[in-house]
């Protein structure tokens, strides 16, 4: 399955993986399990194992058949570096989003430590965007893995945001996300959390965009940070 995103960064989601598993605090609310779960009791055949994580051979050219160039976020409903995602597999996807140039690609991962060990075997382009996410202090790790990563284009993904992140380390790092856990059971964050990262990256001249307050009722808080919207983007990405 692939649609138009109702997310505010990208344009599209490309699934050619489903399915994942829980390793740190930010999956406790998983949206993706949610929806697979519901999709699976509807009947929809790409998840007929529920959130299991299942290899959509099908999905993998669906790029190709999308002839306006997009914004693509690759598998919103997995994690590409998956330790069940064999590595052949994403070198597959990798060898679609070099035929398919005319788009611009943002994987997301929670599993830095794979891909800083599998990204010398991968072809890395400009329209590949690699993010990390990072809900607090405990994950900093991610982002010295992804620096050591061959991405042209690198971003995190604060999201859901749980804890304060203080003196970011900020070098090679393009773009950052930031946003409040939303939906059933969606634990609070705090406004300074926010405020204090759009501030170091202002300094760092990094471009900053705020997704949402996030919450049971997202639409109602909205999105606003200090009376106005922030939704920068790295150069490149703007002239898509």
């Amino acid at each position: 399955m692939a649609t138009n995103s109702h997310i505010e960064w990208t344009d599209a989601t490309w699934n050619p993986v489903t399915g994942c598993s829980k390793i740190s605090p930010g999956c406790k609310h998983c949206y993706a399990e949610r929806l697979a779960l519901r999709l699976q009791a509807m009947g929809q055949s790409n998840y007929r194992n529920g959130f299991e994580v299942t290899l959509q051979q099908h999905m993998l050219e669906l790029p190709l058949r999308w002839k306006s160039p997009k914004r693509v976020f690759v598998n919103s409903m997995s994690d590409l570096f998956h330790e069940d995602v064999p590595i052949e597999y994403i070198k597959d996807v990798f060898t679609v989003m070099h035929k398919a140039s005319w788009h611009q690609y943002q994987l997301l991962t929670k599993r830095s430590k794979r891909l800083m060990e599998v990204s010398p075997l991968l072809k890395w382009s400009p329209q590949i965007w690699m993010g990390v996410s990072i809900e607090n202090e405990d994950y900093r790790d991610r982002i010295d893995h992804l620096r050591r990563t061959g991405a042209y284009v690198k971003f995190l993904s604060l999201e859901p945001l749980l804890g304060p992140l203080r003196r970011l380390n900020l070098r090679d790092i393009d773009w950052v996300i930031v946003g409040g856990e939303s939906g059933p059971g969606a634990r609070p964050v705090d406004p300074d959390w926010v405020t204090d990262i759009r501030d170091q990256c202002l300094r760092a001249g990094v471009a900053f965009f705020f997704k949402q307050w996030g919450g049971v009722q997202k639409k109602r808080a909205g999105r606003e940070l200090d009376g106005r919207t922030w939704d920068e983007m790295p150069e490149a990405l703007v002239t898509l």
